[in-house]
């Protein structure tokens, strides 16, 4: 699905409250987990040592970390919205992140986005979203994250 085009900060205000919509699903492969296992030193056997993983842990396989899940992010995000109009956009935080359910190596995993809030800032704006990370078939989010960006012009 083509991401939805936000042109500018009026037209993102006018979407306060909104679901925007979803990403499409990616598969989360076992090379993705142990790169970031590297990139990160979480080295925990759940997420590495895919034996144990079957045989010990109590998912049944090994599963991705949750701050790999939280950081697709900037992978997914601009598949669901791109906004135009902006020279810069970072990252400025978190209010709360849960990781409510293991995604399994393997499975294919979504983004859901809401635009909770934007906010006149000086030289652009901060916007806050909700971030939901959905695992194909799984009863409940992966993880729920409020994140806050902040787009100059």
């Amino acid at each position: 699905m083509a991401p939805r085009i936000i042109n500018g900060i009026d037209e993102l205000k006018a979407l306060v409250g909104e679901h925007i919509g979803y990403s499409d699903y990616m598969e989360i492969s076992q090379e993705r987990v142990n790169l970031f296992a590297d990139a990160t030193g979480d080295r925990q056997w759940i997420h590495i040592d895919v034996e144990r993983a079957k045989k010990e842990s109590p998912f049944g396989g090994p599963i991705a970390h949750g701050y790999l899940t939280l950081s697709l992010a900037p992978v997914l995000l601009p598949k669901v919205m791109i906004s135009t109009g902006f020279k810069l956009a970072v990252n400025y935080g978190c209010n709360k992140v849960r990781f409510m359910s293991p995604v399994p190596v393997g499975a294919n995993l979504r983004l859901g986005v809401k635009v909770l809030s934007v906010d006149d800032i000086a030289g652009g704006i901060q916007s806050t979203y909700e971030l939901t990370f959905e695992t194909e078939g799984a009863a409940k989010p992966s993880c729920v994250a409020e994140c806050i960006f902040r787009n100059y012009v």
